[in-house]
């Protein structure tokens, strides 16, 4: 785990949303298919909202081709991020990260919930609820999501498949309602669905 000693000031940006009598962060979901542009974008809108940006991954590099993808996407990566590997405990990461870093991109969320799908005891609903509720909660933060958008394909064919198409995209709709700004990426192409794209240039 890396962290950085050095931080820029923190800035707190006038858009809101609220959950509840909860006041939010000016917050980002962005959904798109593999190879779409969706993570470079993730990128670029953490890098025009601070110097300094959080990076938590949620990948497990569980065989030899998982982990090459982990360090392309590492040298990929600007050098100004400061990352964390969290591949189970997701609320708790942002929430430490939210005290220290203006800009936060997660990445990626249908990761995080295939990780804890390999859990039997884990109960992916409570997850999902603790997430929300930390989300709306951090304030001072921008916290940006990135995350597939699996329910474009056919019906899977097994139960399991089928229930983890259905919580990741509840997952979506519960963000979806909190985030200032919501984005389907193809081709490279952000389409806004909620929000403004912000100036990344």
């Amino acid at each position: 785990m890396c962290i950085r000693t050095q931080l820029g000031p923190k800035t707190n940006f006038s858009m809101k949303a609220d959950i509840g009598n909860v006041m939010g962060g000016h917050h980002f979901l962005i959904l798109g298919g593999a190879r779409s542009g969706k993570s470079a974008l993730a990128e670029k809108t953490a890098l025009s909202l601070s110097d300094n940006p959080a990076y938590i991954a949620t990948a497990q590099a569980q065989d030899g081709e998982m982990a090459a993808r982990v360090s392309q996407h590492r040298r990929e990566r600007n050098d100004a991020f400061t990352t964390f590997e969290e591949p189970l405990n997701l609320a708790e990461a942002i929430k430490n990260a939210a005290s220290l870093y203006e800009a936060i991109v997660v990445d990626c969320l249908t990761l995080w919930m295939s990780n804890l799908g390999q859990l039997s005891e884990v109960d992916r609903t409570e997850k999902i609820e603790a997430l929300v509720q930390v989300l709306a909660q951090v304030q001072n933060s921008d916290v940006i999501f990135v995350s597939n958008e699996v329910g474009l394909g056919i019906v899977p064919a097994n139960s399991m498949a089928r229930n983890f198409r259905d919580e990741t995209g509840i997952l979506h709709q519960r963000l979806g309602a909190i985030c200032t700004n919501v984005m389907l990426v193809v081709a490279g192409l952000p389409l806004m669905l909620k929000g403004e794209l912000p100036k990344t240039d």
